[in-house]
Formats: C-alpha cells, structure tokens, sequence
C-alpha cells in the first residue's frame, strides 16, 4: 500500500510529512500529549498490543526530519454497522472500516494535522477496499467537538445514536 506523504505549505515548520505504522522501536511514544488523556494512553499503553494481536493499526504521522516524533496518529480496524438504523442498506450487518481513534499532538494542534490524517485514513480505506468489501467509515464521537470535526469531513450520524458517524466510501 503506498504511503501517505504530503508537504505543508509552511516549510518554516515541518518538512515532508509521512505516514508510517507504529513502530514502538523507532516512534517515541511517551513524549505524545494530544490534551486528552485517553487518547494518550492508548498510544503510550495499548496501541502496541492491539497491534501484535491484530485488533487496530495503529498509524503515526512524522516528520522525516524528526522521525522518532510523533506528530499525530490514528487507529483503524474492521466493524460492522447494524444497517437496520440505515436507509437503502441491506437488513443485515454491512461491513464497514472503524476509526478506532485519531489525535494530534497538543504543540500542533490547529495546524492542518487532523485534516491530512483523516485525508490518509480515508485513502488508507479505500486502498484496502479494493481487496476486501467495506460500505463506509464509522467513528464514535467521544464529544460534541469531535462530532463536529467529523461532520466538517462528510461524516453522517448513524440514525438512533447521533454520536456514532460514517462516511459512505462509494462505489467501487
């Protein structure tokens, strides 16, 4: 699967960015601080293990200029929605892509980070769904603010829980 690179308009800030799986050998993990401690904690206590077991990739986001710093990252795994909540899907479970959670590091927050992220999340999904059926993204909303963040991306709250979204990823 190619990686996700891209390079901001601010040179002055960051070099190339890209995209690169968990390494805990290689990516400092303890040094992360998005601002919300659960989402810290995942990175610094579990994203490993559900990694080796298969549970989540887990995906960070470098500068190459400093590799071992982790600028942001995101979790992704396989899930299902109960499409019966849903209008013109099947009557049985549909496959779907999970953003098990996203984060950006608090120093560089509000700086375009989030959205190249959810641009690699979404590439990263529709790569994949060329070898394996998926109908959409779906997240579950940890706050008003994170909904509004995935509202701003196209995502669409499940009817019955407004706090879980999908982004249908189109036709093949």
């Amino acid at each position: 699967m190619p990686r996700c690179k891209t390079r901001l308009i601010s040179r002055a800030r960051f070099g190339v960015l890209e995209e690169q799986c968990l390494d805990p050998q290689r990516h400092n993990r303890p040094a992360f601080t998005s601002g919300v401690g659960e989402l810290d904690e995942y990175l610094h206590r579990f994203a490993v293990q559900q990694s080796k077991k298969g549970i989540a990739v887990v995906r960070v986001l470098v500068d190459t200029d400093l590799p071992k710093t982790i600028l942001g990252y995101y979790s992704l795994s396989a899930a299902q929605i109960d499409a019966r909540t849903q209008q013109k899907l099947p009557r049985y479970p549909v496959p779907c892509f999970r953003l098990g959670r996203l984060a950006v590091h608090s120093t560089h927050q509000g700086l375009g980070l989030g959205r190249i992220l959810m641009g690699c999340v979404v590439a990263r999904c529709l790569e994949a769904r060329k070898q394996v059926a998926a109908y959409a993204l779906v997240v579950d909303a940890q706050g008003e603010e994170a909904k509004a963040f995935y509202a701003h991306y196209g995502f669409t709250p499940c009817q019955g829980n407004p706090m879980i979204l999908y982004l249908p990823l189109g036709a093949n």
